[in-house]
C-alpha cells in the first residue's frame, strides 16, 4: 500500500503586496465537506473550496484581515440518525482569540471570544451536540451548539495545542507539555494522565473505531495508544519534529505529517508507505469521509492531496491490488493469469474470501465469483460509504452510515438486523462477526453485551436476549461450520481470557467457558471449527473446542502449542484458510504457518458420521492430539464405541470403564441419561430419566454425586425410596464418623425405619 500525491505547481493561497510581490502563505488547516471537496484555509485571510472531480479551485470568502485561521472542523454529517450527504458549516478557530461558527457559503453566522490568546483547535463531538475549544490560555472549553459556554472543563499554565472527543464524547483528550490527559466531562470522574513524549505535544486523535490514541511531538515520534495509556508503539525519531497526525474514519489506517514529509501508517504504528514531496511542514491533515484520499496543509502555501493506492488482498491462489483508484489487478499464481477489473467509480472498500471478491465502490456494489472475474453481478447502494465488508460463505454483510445489510452472492438482500442504539459508524471486523446462519454484534454503549442475529430474518435469535459477560469484551468471533444449533462464539475480554460459548440459547442461561488466558488475537479456520489465537509467548490451535462441553479434563490434550516469541510483539492473526495461518508481526512482516491437516480431515469425517474412517485416520498418524479429538467428537456425538477406542488409545482407562458400564444398561434413554453424566451435565441427566419414570436412577444419580439434599427432595416429591436415601447417607456419615447435621434429614429419618445392612 502507498500513497500517490499530487501538488500543483503553484500554490492557490498567496498574498500579493502593493499587487505585484506575491507571498505564499502557509495554509493553517483543511476539510473535506464530502468525497470530493475540501476546503482550506490560510495565513491569506482566505477560504477556498477545491473540487477534485473538476479539479476547480474556487475563493468562498476572503476573511478579515485580523483573523488568522488555526484549525478547522466541520459539522458532523450525521445527527440525531439523520444522515446528510454532505456538511454544511464548520468552526473556524482563530489567533484573536475568537472561534467563528461559518456556513458552506462562507457567510461568518456566529464569532465568539473563546480565549484570551489564540484558539489553537476546536472540534465538535460525535453527535454535534457540543463543540471543545482548547488555547494559548491553557483551557479546555465546552460550548453548545450554537456557541454558549457550557463549562470550562480544564485550566492549565501552559498552552494546549491540541485536542480529540473520545469515541463516546464522554470524554475529553486533550495536551498539556509532555503530557496527555484524558478528563471526563462528569464532574469529580477520575482523570488519566500520563507522559506521552519528551519534548512538546503538537498533536493527537482519538479514533472512535478502533479506541485508539494518536500523539506527535517536538522529540520527532509519533506514538500509538490504547485508551488507557498504554503505549502500543512508538517512532524511530524522525529528522524534524512531527507537526500532525490522522486517523483515517474507519481506524485502519493513520497519516502523519512533518518538514517535506508524509508517512501511511497502520493502526498498530508501522509504516506502508513514505513519501517526501516539496511541502514545508505539513500543519494538518484531513481524511475523506470514504477513507480513500487525505488531505494536507502545508507551510509553503499549497494543499497536498494523496490517494490510497495498491493494497492488496489475498485468498489462495489469488492476489488481488488495487493499481488506480477504479483499477484492480488479479494474479492467479497458479497459473500466471491476470485479470483488469475496471470500476466506474472509484473503490472504497473489498474484501475477498469464499471464492467471492466484494467491492463497494461510492455508488455500487460489485460481486465477482473467482471462477469468473469477467460477469459481476452489480447492484446499487442505499449510502455512499461502506466501512465494513464481512463475507461468510453463504452471505456477506455490508456496513455503512445507515445500518447493517447482510446480502447473498446472488445479489439478494437477506436481512437488515437492527438493535436498540445501534451505532454503525464505529464497527469494525473485530466487533461484528458472520457465519453461514448467525451474525454476532459488540455493543458499544454496554461492551459487556454481544446482540446475535439469525442471518435470514435478521431477528435476535433464540429467546430475543443478548449475551452478556462479567467484564467488557474486545473481540468477538463465529466458528464458520456445522450446524446452526451448535453454532459457538469465541470472544476475548478486557482481562485478555478467552472465553467460548454457544449463541443458541432458550430459557436457560448458557454456559460460558474460559479456555486461555493472555490472548491477543483469535481467528477461526473457514472451513472446520478449529480455534487458533497467540496467548502470552505461546502460539495455540484448539482443534475441537467444543471439549469443554464434552469432558473439560480432555481440553489440554486437543491443543497444539508452539513457542511465538518470532511474532515479537503484539502480532495479529490475519487469515486461517485450510491449514494456513498467516501473522502480521508489529512491525507489519508477515508469517506463515501451516498445521497438521489431519485434524481438518477428522472434522470432516465426523460431521459426515464416518466413525470407522476416522478410528483408521488417527491410527495411521498415530498422535494422541488426534485421539484426544477424536474421543470427544464421538462423546459429543453420543457414539461411545468409538469413544472407547479413542479414550483406550490414549490411556484414559476409568473412562473407558465407564463407558463399557453405559453399554450394560437395559434402556435406551437411561444409557443417553449416563452418556449426558459422562459430559457433566448433571441437570440434563436428570431431567431426561425423570421423564421416561426413571424416577430410581435420578435419586441413585444424585447419591453417587453426593447431591444428598436434590436425592431426599425427589424421592420426597414422588413418595418412593426415601429410606434408601436415608440409608446411604447414613452409611456416608459412618464412613465418614460424623452425625447427621441436616435438619431435613433428621425429620424425615424419624418418620422412616432404616434396613441395617
Amino acid at each position: 500500500m502507498r500513497l500517490k500525491t499530487s501538488l500543483l505547481k503553484e500554490p492557490k493561497h498567496i498574498l500579493y503586496f502593493l499587487n505585484l510581490i506575491k507571498h505564499k502563505e502557509l495554509v493553517s488547516c483543511v476539510g473535506w465537506t464530502t468525497a470530493e471537496e475540501l476546503y482550506s484555509c490560510s495565513d491569506d485571510h482566505q477560504i477556498m473550496k477545491w473540487n477534485l472531480l473538476t479539479s476547480e479551485t474556487t475563493r468562498v470568502v476572503k476573511l478579515p484581515d485580523d483573523i488568522y485561521p488555526i484549525d478547522l472542523h466541520w459539522f458532523p454529517r450525521s445527527v440525531g440518525g439523520k444522515k446528510q450527504s454532505y456538511a454544511e458549516s464548520f468552526v473556524l478557530t482563530s489567533s484573536d482569540g475568537k472561534f467563528h461558527l461559518i456556513s458552506k457559503l462562507g457567510r461568518v453566522e456566529k464569532s465568539v471570544e473563546a480565549h484570551c490568546g489564540a484558539v489553537l483547535a476546536g472540534r465538535w463531538n460525535y453527535e454535534g451536540t457540543a463543540l471543545v475549544t482548547v488555547g494559548e490560555d491553557g483551557q479546555v472549553k465546552i460550548w453548545s451548539k450554537s456557541g454558549m459556554l457550557r463549562s470550562t472543563l480544564a485550566q492549565q499554565g501552559t498552552p494546549v495545542y491540541s485536542v480529540a472527543w473520545g469515541p463516546d464524547s464522554e470524554k475529553v483528550l486533550y495536551t498539556s507539555g509532555k503530557q496527555l490527559i484524558i478528563k471526563p466531562l462528569q464532574p469529580n470522574a477520575k482523570v488519566l494522565q500520563w507522559k506521552g513524549h519528551d519534548g512538546l505535544i503538537l498533536k493527537t486523535d482519538w479514533n472512535s473505531v478502533n479506541d485508539l490514541i494518536l500523539s506527535a511531538g517536538e522529540d520527532c515520534k509519533y506514538k500509538v495508544w490504547d485508551s488507557y495509556g498504554r503505549l502500543l508503539y512508538s517512532s524511530q525519531p524522525h529528522e524534524y519534529p512531527i507537526t500532525s497526525v490522522a486517523w483515517a474514519v474507519d481506524g485502519e489506517l493513520f497519516a502523519v505529517g512533518s518538514f517535506h514529509t508524509l508517512r501511511l501508517c497502520d493502526k498498530t504504528g508501522w509504516s506502508y508507505a513514505l513519501e517526501k514531496p516539496n511541502t514545508g511542514s505539513i500543519f494538518n491533515i484531513a481524511w475523506s469521509i470514504d477513507g480513500t484520499q487525505l488531505a494536507g496543509a502545508c507551510g509553503n502555501g499549497h494543499v497536498i492531496f494523496a490517494h490510497v493506492v495498491e493494497q492488496r488482498w489475498e485468498w489462495k491462489n489469488f492476489e488481488i491490488t488495487l493499481i488506480k483508484r477504479r483499477t484492480m489487478e488479479v494474479h492467479n499464481v497458479v497459473n500466471d493469469a491476470v485479470d483488469l477489473l475496471e470500476f466506474r467509480d472509484r473503490v472504497i472498500k473489498a474484501s475477498l474470501n469464499y471464492g467471492h471478491l466484494v467491492v463497494s465502490t461510492s455508488l455500487q456494489c460489485y460481486v465477482f465469483s473467482t471462477k469468473n472475474w469477467n460477469t459481476p453481478l452489480i447492484f446499487d447502494l442505499k449510502e455512499g460509504t461502506v466501512s465494513l465488508i464481512l463475507q461468510a460463505e453463504r452471505y456477506f454483510l455490508l456496513v455503512d452510515g445507515g445500518g447493517l445489510y447482510l446480502y447473498s452472492y446472488e445479489g439478494r438482500l437477506i436481512s437488515s438486523p437492527k438493535f436498540p442504539g445501534m451505532r454503525t459508524d464505529i464497527l469494525n471486523a473485530q466487533t461484528v462477526s458472520l457465519s453461514n446462519d448467525t451474525l454476532a454484534i459488540k455493543d458499544k454503549a454496554d461492551e459487556k453485551v454481544i446482540y446475535i442475529f439469525e442471518a435470514l430474518s435478521g431477528k435476535p435469535l433464540g429467546d430475543g436476549k443478548p449475551l452478556t459477560h462479567k467484564t467488557e469484551i474486545v473481540e468477538i468471533a463465529l466458528d464458520q461450520k456445522g450446524l446452526t444449533s451448535e453454532r459457538k462464539i469465541a470472544f476475548i475480554d478486557k482481562n485478555r481470557d478467552l472465553y467460548i460459548t454457544s449463541v443458541k440459547r432458550f430459557g436457560k442461561e448458557q454456559k460460558i467457558v474460559k479456555i486461555g488466558t493472555m490472548v491477543q488475537t483469535l481467528a477461526w479456520n473457514d472451513t472446520s471449527n478449529i480455534l487458533c489465537g497467540i496467548q502470552d509467548t505461546r502460539f495455540t490451535v484448539w482443534y475441537y473446542p467444543n471439549t469443554v462441553y464434552v469432558d473439560k479434563d480432555l481440553l489440554p490434550k486437543t491443543l497444539y502449542e508452539k513457542d511465538a516469541s518470532e511474532f515479537s510483539k503484539n502480532p495479529q492473526i490475519v487469515h486461517f484458510v485450510g491449514n494456513q495461518i498467516t501473522v502480521r508481526r508489529a512491525d507489519g512482516s508477515l508469517i506463515h504457518l501451516n498445521i497438521s491437516p489431519y485434524p481438518a480431515i477428522l472434522h470432516e469425517y465426523v460431521s459426515s458420521s464416518k466413525w470407522e474412517d476416522a478410528v483408521r485416520l488417527c491410527r495411521f498418524v498415530k498422535d494422541q492430539t488426534m485421539w484426544a479429538c477424536l474421543a470427544a467428537m464421538a462423546v459429543a456425538n453420543k457414539d461411545m464405541a468409538t469413544a472407547e477406542i479413542a479414550y483406550a488409545s490414549i490411556g484414559e482407562i476409568d473412562k473407558v470403564q465407564y463407558i463399557n458400564s453405559i453399554k450394560d444398561l437395559p434402556s435406551k434413554e437411561s444409557r443417553m441419561a449416563h452418556t449426558l453424566l459422562f459430559s457433566g451435565n448433571t441437570q440434563e441427566a436428570e431431567t431426561l430419566l425423570l421423564q421416561t419414570g426413571l424416577i430410581y436412577q435420578a435419586i441413585q444419580v444424585n447419591i453417587n454425586l453426593y447431591n444428598w439434599d436434590r436425592a431426599l427432595e425427589l424421592a420426597v416429591k414422588h413418595k418412593t425410596h426415601v429410606d434408601t436415601v436415608l440409608a446411604y447417607r447414613q452409611k456416608f456419615l459412618e464412613d465418614f464418623g460424623k452425625k447427621e447435621t441436616n435438619k431435613r434429614f433428621l425429620q424425615y429419618a424419624e418418620g422412616v425405619s432404616i434396613p441395617q445392612n
